[in-house]
């Protein structure tokens, strides 16, 4: 029988950065194999902003895992049922966002870790073992280790509540939302300010303390993220398929246009 296994996860308790790439566009399975062979270890699939379904998300979430690029799902805010849909379907993790408390990090695990851990409802037929008959207590333990969850960490409340949100048991990584979290912190667009630099410190601090990772995302600026992964960030996103193609695109557009 196979065993599903979570690339993100392996890198970062290897202590090696897994880096992702968002998906907000895409909507066909190339995607998933397209990026890993770019070398990237995970997709962050967008509920959040965008308009994908989630039966594409399954699509490309069930590609992602046979081609060993784990499909993580960032899901509205407190839509449980969105999140556990997906994680039904073929993902390998979460990202929550506007995680503020401890109590908001603790009802995720309630809803999305199978018991003991949490109270995630159970299911046969699970695309993570190619839908073969699995035992109920099997799929417990097994998927809850390879299940990432990841809250993202986008106010001043949040960094403040940083350590007792990973001492959750369950939660993952502590992921930051650079550009919400300066908006928060009254600094829009101020992604190199000494104080978000700060709060990016303290979260990674928070989530060592606990045995978590940390994580960051929404950095285009390559000096700027370097700083950040010095300071113990390790759960990077590094782009999306829009920024991507845009850029690309102008880049090639441009060099064409000059030679004329």
């Amino acid at each position: 029988m196979p065993f599903p296994k979570n690339r993100a996860l392996d890198r970062l308790k290897n202590g090696e950065i897994a880096l992702g790439v968002g998906v907000r566009l895409a909507r066909s399975v190339e995607i998933a194999k397209m990026m890993r062979a770019s070398d990237f270890d995970w997709l962050f699939i967008d509920l959040e902003h965008g308009s994908l379904s989630l039966e594409t998300v399954s699509q490309i979430s069930i590609s992602a895992a046979d081609n060993n690029i784990a499909p993580i799902v960032r899901v509205p805010v407190g839509q449980w049922d969105i999140a556990s849909r997906a994680l039904d379907s073929g993902a390998l993790g979460v990202v929550l966002p506007h995680i503020d408390t401890a109590e908001d990090a603790a009802e995720a695990v309630h809803h999305l870790r199978f018991p003991p851990v949490g109270h995630r409802g159970t299911l046969g037929g699970m695309p993570h073992y190619d839908y073969l008959p699995t035992k109920a207590a099997q799929v417990a333990e097994e998927i809850n280790a390879v299940t990432l969850i990841a809250v993202m960490i986008e106010s001043p409340e949040g960094v403040q509540n940083a350590e007792a949100i990973a001492a959750i048991d369950g939660i993952d990584v502590l992921f930051i939302g650079a550009n919400d979290l300066a908006e928060g912190m009254g600094l829009s667009g101020q992604l190199d300010h000494p104080d978000v630099g700060a709060a990016v410190e303290e979260i990674a601090w928070a989530a060592a303390a606990q045995g978590k990772y940390a994580g960051i995302g929404g950095i285009g600026n390559e000096d700027l993220m370097r700083r950040y992964i010095g300071l113990g960030m390790r759960f990077i996103l590094g782009g999306n398929d829009f920024a991507f193609m845009m850029s690309a695109a102008a880049q090639k557009a441009k060099a064409l246009r000059a030679l004329g």
